[in-house]
């Protein structure tokens, strides 16, 4: 459950916060009670991709690239 702190709480407690959203906390800072803002972790970042890391596992059809007229005449708003 996240914590809701206020704005002046939020800047005068900053690093005690960020310590808090470190070990998995959430808090959620509010202005007038109206929360505004999620304070969460940041997910580590992604590797490096590996070029071909999905060959053999994903097929395209030989028909991909063709869009069907009708879904071509929505697109266009021809068709209500």
């Amino acid at each position: 459950m996240a914590r809701t702190v206020n704005v002046y709480e939020a800047k005068t407690k900053l690093s005690a916060l960020l310590a808090e959203v470190e070990t998995g906390g959430e808090i959620v800072i509010a202005r007038a009670g109206r929360p505004i803002a999620r304070l969460v972790r940041i997910g580590a970042a992604a590797g490096r991709r590996q070029p071909g890391a999905w060959r053999d596992h994903v097929r395209i059809h030989d028909d991909f690239d063709e869009l069907p007229e009708d879904v071509a005449r929505a697109f266009r708003g021809e068709d209500a």
